[in-house]
């Protein structure tokens, strides 16, 4: 049974507060280590070759302070949604809007592509379609959150540490084999400085790989929508903001220096799992089995924080009326059944439009959210400094606070246009950031709409008394 949305248990929100710190550390962990890192890296050192070090670097960075960013508003203001709500808090109204709406869209896409991925990598093993396979694994990702959200916090703990155990193991066996039992660090040296050099691509190699590492980042904000269910959320969102991110940081970088210290960095083949290359080459028997697992393992775990994302966003665009209403209803295991079961939907349409017609319309679906993150990330740094004006001009202290403001805020602000740039002059980018505006485009316009509307109904409330 629904309860309607204006008969809350709590004054912020009537969802249930039973995630415990080390599922919100682990589900922001788990949302940055996925299938980007363990085959979407591929094309990263293909672009940049062993110079793709300075772009994870670079990139993690960027992350890193998004989140301090988020940390300090979500510590001011604990537990009062999700970090739209903080966009909100800065910008006003618009800005929750805009960024709730895109990211929402954002993630029922990650959803389908996911389900394709992970349907694609289990036909290794059943012989079914793909669509059919796919139908499984998101059927059973959508029950787990509909259980409870200690279900799903379950579920996506032990999923992260897979990943992150499978990151550390591999981190640890590079380790050995470049210092120990393999050919010894004059090895690796030579590995980063021949082949071209460690600049194989020039300067400008890094730089254009900026756009590709940074979208396999993006998730760590995952832990300010996951830490407003618990018991106490100031401290598990700075506990994420002052970590999670930085070791997030580590895994990628060490990952990655191990990979190109160990094989020629031109012998990666984009769209093939290097940490799977490196393992053969180190010696490690059923290199390829072991990968595929794990690489299922990251893909169930993203699926599974996707309809988690895009129902906890739906729920709290309903709460405040940028929604239908019926989502922010929540089901006697306070969960927000319909935002759950809506979200399944729309992934399920983007996964069969990659069946039907994966050149044209869900090739289109790609591109119309391909820049998605980076607009959100723009609007979250605009709306922290304006937040941090606003307190302190009030001579509110903070228990958490964003270094070097407001230059190192403006810094990321301008972190983020660089990137914009890059892609609208990168071949293959300049196609997703036009269509990802048009999605921006197409939000700002649903927005419009609403307040007309609005003011419409509330010039003929007035009319009519």
């Amino acid at each position: 049974m629904l309860r309607p949305a204006n008969q809350r248990s709590m004054p912020a929100t009537d969802l249930a507060h039973s995630l415990r710190p080390r599922h919100v550390a682990l589900i922001s962990l788990g949302g940055i280590i996925g299938a980007g890192l363990f085959v979407g890296s591929s094309a990263a050192i293909h672009m940049a070759g062993p110079s793709v070090l300075v772009s994870y670097a670079l990139s993690g960075l960027l992350v890193f302070l998004i989140m301090r960013m988020l940390g300090e508003m979500a510590v001011a203001r604990p537990g009062i949604g999700t970090f739209a709500e903080y966009a909100g808090l800065g910008l006003g109204p618009w800005a929750a809007f805009l960024t709730g709406w895109l990211y929402w869209y954002f993630w029922v896409i990650v959803v389908g592509v996911e389900t394709i991925a992970g349907a694609t990598l289990l036909q290794h093993w059943i012989a079914a379609p793909v669509w059919s396979i796919g139908l499984v694994l998101i059927v059973a990702m959508t029950a787990t959150n509909l259980l409870s959200v200690r279900t799903y916090g379950e579920f996506e703990f032990w999923f992260a540490s897979l990943k992150v155990a499978a990151i550390a193991a591999f981190i640890v066996i590079g380790l050995g084999f470049l210092l120990f039992f393999g050919p010894g660090p004059a090895s690796a040296a030579h590995q980063m400085t021949e082949h071209g050099g460690f600049f194989a691509k020039g300067w400008i190699g890094p730089v254009t790989a900026i756009p590709v590492v940074i979208f396999s980042m993006m998730g760590s904000e995952v832990a300010t929508i996951a830490a407003a269910e618990t018991q106490d959320p100031a401290r598990n969102v700075t506990r994420a903001a002052r970590t999670v991110s930085l070791r997030v940081l580590a895994f990628y970088v060490a990952s990655i220096a191990i990979i190109v210290s160990v094989e020629p960095w031109d012998s990666v083949v984009p769209g093939d799992s290097p940490f799977t290359r490196t393992l053969q080459a180190i010696g490690i028997p059923g290199a390829a089995t072991l990968m595929s697992v794990i690489a299922v393992t990251a893909v169930l775990s993203c699926l599974n924080s996707g309809l988690y994302i895009t129902s906890r966003m739906l729920h709290e665009l309903a709460r405040r009326g940028d929604a239908p209403a019926l989502f922010a209803a929540t089901s006697a295991r306070r969960v927000p059944r319909l935002g759950i079961l809506f979200g399944t939907a729309a992934g399920l349409l983007a996964a069969l439009a990659s069946v039907v017609s994966p050149n044209g319309v869900f090739l289109f679906l790609i591109n119309t959210s391909g820049a998605m993150i980076l607009f959100i990330y723009m609007i979250v740094a605009l709306a922290q400094i304006r937040f941090r004006q606003n307190v302190e001009a009030a001579g509110e202290q903070l228990q958490l606070r964003m270094w070097l403001f407001p230059w190192l805020s403006y810094g990321v602000i301008g972190g983020v246009a660089a990137v914009l740039v890059l892609m609208a002059v990168t071949p293959g980018l300049s196609v997703q950031l036009a269509l990802s505006a048009l999605s921006v485009a197409v939000a700002l316009a649903a927005l419009w709409l609403r307040r007309a509307f609005s003011r419409r109904r509330v010039l003929k409330a007035r009319a009519a008394s």
